[in-house]
């Protein structure tokens, strides 16, 4: 499979995740979703996905497992969160 490029406002480290995710097929590999900034005053959609992600104080860490859907929902609220590798 091709790489693929970051579409415009997505960070280089996400689209690399993907890539890699779909190149090995790697199901196990974890990572670290941290809500660092305050859902106050976003969106209703923003709000529910900070809720699926599982983020609910503010520095809490919750592990995820990698995957295409777990990353779209980091996508859509990047900015409200940080995403380290476990």
């Amino acid at each position: 499979m091709p790489k693929r490029l970051p579409v415009s406002g997505e960070s280089q480290w996400n689209a690399s995740l993907t890539v890699k995710f779909f190149k090995t097929g790697a199901m196990a590999e974890k990572i670290i979703v941290t809500q660092i900034r305050s859902a106050i005053n976003k969106p209703k959609s923003q709000k529910a996905t900070l809720e699926a992600l599982g983020c609910k104080k503010l520095n809490r860490p919750v592990e995820k497992t990698s995957s295409p859907q777990v990353l779209g929902l980091i996508d859509k609220v990047k900015h409200l969160v940080k995403v380290e590798k476990a």
